[in-house]
């Protein structure tokens, strides 16, 4: 990652929280704790934010605090083909009349393409995903309630009686910051209660990670692997984490990124 884009995540990383520490800034852009450090340093001597030990401080701490995790628009342009083929594939998966979840993220959003000639009911927290289908399709579109987070494009609720109660579907589509033996894995403990609500409403849960996200590790667990009805991934899929969700009963969709046409294989 270049030293601005890295600069860019920092910077929008203290300006979410009061304090970042160095080991998730090293998560967040994938980068050394030597590289994080360095630039903690120069963007202290640009009076940028604050050197603490073991992290770095917003110079004007934030008084509505952030989520966890890279913003919206630096995840959208990594991995940006893989993401495409994945979401083709996720939506070969949906019938027009069928009700459907779609969890807010850059994997996810690329659905709404395919999505445009299909007739669906779709609920999702995401404001792009329903803003691009209410311009683009004919689908019906319902969002939740709750406080819009401007950097993950993101609405959650904290309460329990929202619109999502009310909500039954067929099949959730999200994606995660991780995928590995414990399950699903996310970087923020808000993220993680309202996503768990949402997959109580669905029948099958259709986990949308590009194989780098077999590597990524956090340390909350959003739910196991036996809660995940398929993972959509593209050709990248290490052996050992194909084996892994074989060994769950987990079924496997591999999108070709590289193919004239969009088309997937099955396993499991």
């Amino acid at each position: 990652m270049h030293e601005k884009e890295r600069h860019r995540i920092i910077l929008s990383a203290v300006q979410d929280r009061p304090v970042v520490t160095v080991s998730e800034l090293v998560t967040l852009t994938e980068s050394s704790e030597a590289t994080i450090r360095r630039d903690i340093a120069t963007l202290h001597v640009q009076k940028k934010l604050r050197r603490v030990r073991g992290g770095a401080e917003s110079i004007n701490p934030p008084q509505f605090v952030g989520l966890a995790g890279r913003p919206f628009s630096v995840n959208e342009t990594m991995n940006s083909k893989q993401k495409q083929a994945i979401a083709r594939a996720a939506v070969e998966l949906c019938d027009d009349g069928d009700a459907i979840i779609i969890n807010g993220g850059t994997t996810t959003f690329q659905m709404v393409h395919p999505l445009a000639s299909k007739r669906m009911q779709v609920f999702t927290n995401s404001f792009p995903i329903a803003e691009h289908l209410l311009k683009h399709s004919k689908n019906t579109i319902m969002l939740s309630g709750g406080a819009i987070y401007r950097e993950q494009n993101i609405i959650l609720s904290p309460f329990d009686n929202d619109v999502t109660r009310n909500f039954y579907a067929k099949r959730m589509f999200m994606g995660a910051q991780g995928l590995g033996p414990l399950g699903l894995m996310e970087a923020d403990p808000l993220l993680i209660q309202a996503e768990q609500k949402l997959i109580g409403q669905a029948d099958e849960l259709v986990v949308l990670v590009d194989s780098s996200k077999f590597k990524s590790r956090s340390s909350l667990i959003l739910c196991p692997l036996e809660r995940i009805s398929t993972v959509i991934t593209d050709e990248g899929i290490p052996d050992s984490a194909a084996q892994m969700l074989e060994q769950a009963d987990v079924k496997l969709v591999v999108a070709q990124v590289n193919a004239a046409q969009s088309k997937a294989t099955s396993t499991g």
